[in-house]
């Protein structure tokens, strides 16, 4: 930034005593020019020069920033400068060039949570929508202090911004899901949905109806995991926005084809049933106005009542599903076409069908047990990697 800033005033001066309409339009005289060249330049920040002397400062030994009276809080303050710098695509990808990238990654693990926070939020905007700094940090081996922050931070500010970076890191990104998986990753996010925190259960479950979404054979995985009984507790929540998440995953599940993850819907199919019916009174006690910002809920709960019992909710019957002005939902014409697979799973289970072997969950180690309903809101759990 500039240190002066008294130039910009001339300079708005000038502008409209130049540009007020009231006169013919004139050419610059030299002496205009030059002054004009110069305010301007004076204004002007080199982002490449400024971003290496962050990435300098990053990779200066902690003792030594210390030692020359360098706060925790003036990090923090030079990341979030850099972070204004990389929302521009081709200064994120320029930051491993200029020998940014390897220490910002290195915050990630510093004594501080804010910094730590802080890179992460970094690292978020690096890699959003990014195909080629996604590769560049993955090639950094990012990933693995964003899994362990996840994981095993104690500060759950922490562990929601590397969950947020995760999130941006492995969207639309073959190899970072793949490494994700291998990690244990989905074991994590079932430890965020116990926490206390509405914030990391939002993002922990549209992380999870992300990944559904793009893979279904991930669904017998997280089944076994216990996520559907989870979820089914977390779509009655309190926060409108993890309710619709975990309504979400509990869809993606039911319209797996492939029946493995259903049947783990299945298994609390009255469960599932009072959930829902709850939802539907609910909603349907809402006023006008709740009713418009819950027209996501009222099409999730709608859906997944309709893919589980082969029947339109009865929101439909009340006229709570489209509501006056807005627009109808397409058409459903796939649940004619294609037996419900809660209904398969039940029909093979009626006929004395062989019980699915576990799946092999990918992982470093086994995934730590989720007790009863009770556990859910009290202390995180963790899932401490080596």
């Amino acid at each position: 930034m500039a240190k002066d800033g008294s130039n910009w005033d001339g300079l708005l001066k000038w502008s409209l005593a130049h540009s007020d309409g009231s006169g013919p339009a004139r050419n610059l005289s030299e002496e205009d020019r030059k002054w004009f060249m110069e305010a301007m330049q004076s204004q002007t920040v080199d982002v490449i020069k400024r971003m290496k002397e962050i990435a300098l400062v990053m990779r200066t030994p902690e003792d030594v920033l210390e030692a020359q009276g360098v706060t925790s809080a003036d990090i923090e303050d030079m990341l979030d400068e850099l972070q204004e710098h990389v929302e521009s695509i081709d200064m994120a990808n320029d930051l491993h060039s200029i020998g940014g990238l390897v220490p910002l990654i290195g915050y990630l693990k510093n004594t501080n949570a804010g910094i730590r926070a802080k890179a992460a939020e970094v690292v978020t905007t690096i890699v959003q929508n990014n195909p080629k700094s996604q590769q560049l940090v993955m090639e950094a081996n990012g990933l693995e202090p964003l899994l362990s922050n996840l994981t095993t931070d104690p500060d759950v500010t922490v562990r929601t911004k590397a969950l947020g970076a995760i999130s941006s890191l492995i969207r639309h990104n073959k190899p970072g899901i793949a490494a994700f998986r291998l990690a244990n990753g989905y074991a994590a996010l079932r430890d965020a949905l116990g926490s206390d925190s509405v914030r990391f259960q939002r993002k922990a479950l549209n992380l999870v109806r992300y990944l559904l979404h793009e893979n279904s054979s991930d669904c017998s995985v997280i089944t076994e995991l216990g996520f559907p009984r989870i979820m089914m507790h977390l779509a009655s929540s309190d926060d409108a926005e993890v309710r619709e998440a975990a309504l979400g995953g509990l869809l993606e599940l039911a319209k797996d084809e492939k029946g493995g993850s259903s049947g783990g819907l299945a298994k609390d199919d009255e469960k599932l049933k009072q959930i829902l019916e709850e939802r539907v009174r609910g909603i349907t006690a809402m006023t006008p106005e709740d009713l418009g910002a819950a027209r996501e809920e009222r099409h999730l709960v709608d859906s997944l009542w309709n893919a589980c019992y082969n029947e339109p909710s009865s929101l439909r019957e009340k006229g709570l599903l489209v509501l006056p002005g807005e627009d109808a939902p397409p058409p459903d014409v796939a649940s004619n076409l294609f037996e419900p697979p809660l209904r398969a799973w039940a029909a093979d289970k009626n006929s004395g069908g062989k019980k699915k072997e576990t799946p092999l969950l990918l992982g470093v180690g086994p995934p730590s047990n989720v007790q009863g309903n009770s556990s859910l809101g009290g202390d995180e759990q963790t899932n401490t990697r080596t």
